[in-house]
């Protein structure tokens, strides 16, 4: 049976450098609860040390929290890869941290907070999170879909590390599985910017890193399940399952 799951993949945490420090896991989870979210995805900026404290909180909650990350690219493009499975998650993980070099200056970018299900910090982590990573576009997409991964473009339509902004175009060969726009999103000028990457599945998420941004963008899924493998499917429009709406 297919059921509707309104979705926002693309949420920080406090250990995102730019992230508001009062993005911890249990806050996230309330906040993504009153707005009515059936599914949330942590996306922290180059690491998922904070998933495993929102997942259990989920759990508790009846909230359906995806693990992933927003990885930046040589190329300084920000895309979004979320996974079923944390060992998955973990491979990359272990992957773009054996490609991000420098360490975090807290006074210029800010705190990296490690947080536990009680939202007790555990650890800063001194990693240059906001960094770009030595994969390249193409390199980081492979990897990901080799972990079984759901690989999105971050926010397409800003100039600033969205793949447009920051190439011009969306190669050809590139196998997003889909494009996120900003929820402030322009439609009219939709056409004129995506003109070079037709047939990209289209999806709206917050991208928040202030607890009042939370579900500001979501997408709504006509889905089976809350997994990776069934939003792929609505985004290709298979099997019944679709894209219900963006807002």
């Amino acid at each position: 049976m297919l059921k509707r799951f309104r979705a926002d993949l693309h949420i920080h945490t406090c250990l995102s450098p730019c992230g508001s420090l009062e993005m911890l896991p249990t806050r996230i989870v309330e906040k993504a609860k009153l707005e009515g979210l059936d599914l949330i995805g942590i996306c922290d900026h180059n690491s998922s040390e904070n998933v495993a404290a929102v997942k259990k909180i989920g759990e508790r909650e009846n909230l359906k929290v995806l693990g992933g990350m927003e990885v930046t690219s040589k190329e300084e493009v920000h895309i979004l890869a979320l996974f079923d499975e944390d060992e998955d998650l973990l491979e990359l993980k272990r992957i773009v941290y054996e490609n991000l070099h420098g360490v975090n200056d807290e006074q210029l970018f800010g705190e990296q907070l490690v947080a536990n299900e009680q939202d007790e910090i555990l650890n800063v982590n001194t990693k240059l999170l906001i960094g770009a990573t030595e994969l390249s576009i193409d390199k980081i997409v492979e990897i990901a879909h080799s972990l079984r991964g759901l690989v999105i473009a971050s926010h397409v339509d800003r100039e600033r590390f969205g793949i447009i902004g920051q190439l011009g175009f969306i190669p050809d060969e590139l196998a997003l599985d889909a494009l996120e726009v900003s929820p402030i999103f322009n439609s009219g000028k939709a056409e004129l910017n995506f003109s070079q990457a037709p047939g990209f599945p289209l999806v709206t998420f917050s991208d928040a890193h202030f607890l009042e941004d939370i579900g500001k963008g979501s997408t709504t899924f006509l889905i089976k399940e809350p997994k990776v493998y069934e939003i792929k499917k609505a985004l290709l429009d298979k099997d019944g399952r679709k894209i219900l709406m963006k807002n």
